[in-house]
């Protein structure tokens, strides 16, 4: 890939990886519960997750689910049904605390799973890739090596964003500290409209 034009795929990824989404929403809620080392798990499930759609568009699966629509449909219930769990589960979590942290592996693989599950599971990750990609692909290259930098190039630019805003998020832990199961049920809420929205809309 030309440098000019791999310039211009990193002025993209920042532009889509600004755009709010539910895994955006999930590393706030989860910078704001667990803090932003915690929150690194949920960021490389995500960046993981998002790496991995999007070289599986750029071989062609993203295509080729497109042209399926039964395979798409499924795609978007799944992933549906997993955000409104997710948003379930935030909504019954009693309120944040200053004084717990929990440094559990078995929670540190719980939120590298939920941002993985997150990620592979939103058809619109599936479209946006699919329709952005082929305009920085020369089908006269290797066609591997091309994948291999525009989804090492979108994951660190996903990583960077996604700590800045689990950093931020972080800062508003004495306020919730004291209005946590209101931001819960706010944010577990959120989770459930985009997972309702998911599967209807196009």
């Amino acid at each position: 890939m030309p440098f000019e034009i791999w310039l211009l795929y990193l002025v993209t990824c920042c532009g889509i990886s600004v755009v709010p989404g539910p895994n955006a929403l999930l590393v706030l809620t989860h910078g704001a519960l667990h803090g932003r080392r915690k929150t690194l798990f949920t960021i490389t499930g995500g960046v993981l997750g998002f790496a991995l759609v999007l070289s599986l568009c750029a071989l062609g699966l993203g295509a080729l689910i497109q042209a399926s629509a039964t395979w798409f449909t499924a795609l978007k219930v799944v992933g549906g049904l997993y955000l409104i769990w997710l948003g379930f589960g935030l909504w019954r979590a009693a309120p944040v605390s200053l004084d717990t942290v929990d440094t559990t592996s078995q929670r540190s693989w719980s939120l590298f799973r939920q941002g993985l599950v997150s990620a592979v599971s939103n058809p619109k990750a599936i479209l946006l890739f699919t329709a952005f990609i082929p305009p920085f692909l020369d089908p006269h290259r290797n066609i591997v090596v091309q994948t291999a930098a525009i989804a090492l190039t979108y994951a660190v630019v996903e990583f960077f964003v996604e700590y800045l805003v689990a950093s931020a998020a972080h800062r508003v832990r004495p306020w919730l500290a004291r209005t946590g199961r209101r931001f819960n049920k706010v944010c577990g809420g959120f989770f459930v409209l985009f997972g309702v929205a998911l599967p209807v809309h196009a």
